[in-house]
């Protein structure tokens, strides 16, 4: 039997030892981030949680030790989503990801059930001996005073723990960030608490459900669509950070033209289209295209679309070409699992999702011509007879930075090629380098033009840009020659292009096109039948004149809400 010194209790070791796990939990959890701040950020939850606990058991063993081990927990669980699925770990995951695909995730990585099994047996253990080998602070009070200084300690912690959430609270400056960096940095922890916060989703206002039937009862008997036979083929090209430069009013030599943006005999609609993300937040362009919804109508969670609202969707553009007898696949420059893409674009309506591995690719280093030559392998590979196929491709080629090489280092034709540019002279070097890449493209998407549209089966090409580049914020106060209507939202305006190698009439033209109504134009440039949803969204599209959440109409709005999200249950 042991003994220990009559100084010391069985209590007092066990709670030296559960002070030593907590150190540890403590460290392994606050010290991997990368900036000061963020680890006093992280240590500072950490005890908040572990004096709530003291508070409510009483038990400091037990405290230190839940305390300490759910933090090491999420650490350590954020570890494992980054190492095997190259995403960040989300306040959503605990909800979307384990409900949809965390078994399908661990029956690829047996070692994990284990693990897992080995943590459900031990942990629970481990946990129970604290409680009985630990005796209880303040055991010999009782009363209600006992009751009330303990309740006021869980509430006064609760308190600290929320405080330091706040957008507004002393750890301000880590919530001031932009959303790439939440999604993207080496921060895990501070990411994942921060979220909590921007994660949360609201719907619009809506009107009632009479003015709904009112305003939109009409659309959901659905007209027949006008398609050639058999349906078309739909190729659409999301072209990332791209934008006609010639709306730059220093751009106006020869070489800011490009040939992309230009309609020609092909074309059956184009024009500038209204994004609601700039500089970065390609996932929400995606989410407005398959979903005919801006993110931003859902509060600051729409940020986050793939995570957090993806797994709701009722009614997709992929979803209904499905429907249609459609076999849909995605394109992918990256990692297919980054940002959730894979289980996003599951819930969006896609049958496959083909990430770069997949395809043989470098992610994040793709030209445009690798993209469309590997999206051209696939189409090949799986186009059957009858079967019409939807094809969304992801480009990267003029993803930022556009100033990590010098002008001497760009070919002779784009050195110095902009002038007259307002700002810092640094903007220079970025529109060059902008247009560089940006002839590449144009030669690419001449190539992609002759695989699918020079040939016999009906095909529909779209093609559209999903955000400006920001030019590390450069290219905000750069002159544009635009309507007077247009500039508030001139930071927001890229292009678009629909083209189809069969007759058809052409689309309706806007000042501006609102990105989530770039379905309503593909079906319509195709000739397919709309479902109630998407009729309703080419009405809203028509009476708001292209506009969508900034139509001046609101009680149409207010309406159009009511009726896709209450009676056509689009997004539960």
């Amino acid at each position: 039997m042991v003994r220990f010194p009559s100084r010391f209790t069985r209590s007092d070791v066990v709670r030296v030892c559960a002070v030593l796990a907590f150190a540890a939990c403590a460290w392994a959890t606050a010290w991997p981030e990368p900036e000061p701040l963020q680890k006093l950020f992280v240590l500072v939850l950490v005890l908040c949680v572990a004096g709530a606990l003291l508070c409510a058991t009483l038990r400091l063993a037990l405290s230190l030790l839940l305390g300490g081990g759910l933090f090491f927990a999420l650490r350590f669980i954020s570890g494992l989503k980054e190492s095997y699925l190259e995403t960040a770990l989300m306040p959503a995951d605990f909800v979307y990801y384990a409900r949809s695909s965390l078994i399908a995730t661990l029956r690829h990585y047996p070692h994990l059930y284990l693990l897992t099994v080995g943590v459900l047996l031990l942990v629970p253990l481990l946990l129970v001996l604290a409680w009985k080998l630990d005796r209880p602070l303040l055991a010999q009070r009782r009363g209600r005073g006992r009751a009330a200084w303990r309740m006021a300690g869980v509430l006064l912690c609760a308190l600290a723990f929320r405080v330091c959430l706040l957008p507004a609270g002393p750890f301000a400056s880590l919530h001031n960030r932009n959303v790439w960096d939440k999604l993207s940095d080496d921060a895990q922890l501070t990411n994942f608490f921060v979220n909590l916060n921007d994660a949360g989703v609201t719907l619009p206002a809506m009107a009632d459900e009479a003015s709904a039937e009112r305003d939109w009862g009409a659309t959901a008997q659905v007209a027949p669509g006008t398609p050639p036979s058999p349906y078309p083929d739909i190729v659409q090209v999301l072209e990332e950070s791209t934008f006609d430069p010639s709306i730059f009013t220093a751009c106006d030599a020869p070489a800011c033209k490009f040939a992309m943006f230009q309609p020609d005999a092909r074309t059956r609609g184009t024009g500038l289209l209204r994004t609601h993300t700039f500089g970065g937040g390609t996932w929400v362009s995606e989410f407005a295209v398959h979903t005919g919804m801006p993110q931003d109508i859902f509060g600051p969670g729409g940020m986050y679309a793939p995570f957090v609202l993806a797994p709701h969707l009722h009614d997709t553009l992929p979803d209904l070409l499905r429907r249609l007898g459609y076999l849909t696949i995605a394109i992918y420059p990256t990692n297919g699992a980054f940002l959730n893409g894979r289980d996003a674009y599951r819930a969006y309506g896609f049958d496959h999702l083909y990430g770069a591995g997949e395809l043989g690719l470098d992610e994040w280093e793709e030209t445009d011509a690798q993209m469309f030559a590997a999206a051209k392998r696939v189409y090949d590979k799986v186009k059957k007879p009858g079967q019409p196929v939807f094809v969304m491709i992801l480009t990267i080629n003029q993803h930022g930075p556009h100033d990590d090489n010098p002008m001497a280092k760009l070919p002779p034709p784009w050195r110095n090629l902009v002038q007259g540019l307002t700002g810092r002279g640094e903007s220079a070097l970025d529109f060059d380098t902008y247009l560089w890449r940006l002839h590449d493209s144009d030669v690419a998407m001449q190539g992609l033009e002759r695989d699918f549209l020079d040939r016999d089966q009906p095909t529909v090409l779209v093609h559209f840009g999903d955000h400006q580049p920001s030019f590390d914020s450069l290219i905000r106060p750069l002159a544009r020659t635009l309507p007077p209507a247009l500039v508030p939202e001139r930071d927001f305006l890229t292009y678009y292009m629909v083209k189809s190698n069969f007759a058809g009439p052409p689309l309706p033209n806007y000042p501006a096109l609102d990105i989530a109504f770039l379905p309503t134009m593909v079906l319509q440039a195709a000739g397919l039948p709309a479902d109630p949803y998407f009729s309703a969204a080419t009405a809203l599209r028509d009476r708001c004149q292209g506009r969508y959440d900034d139509c001046p109409d609101k009680a149409l709005l207010a309406s159009y809400y009511a009726w896709i999200f209450r009676r056509l249950h689009v997004y539960e």
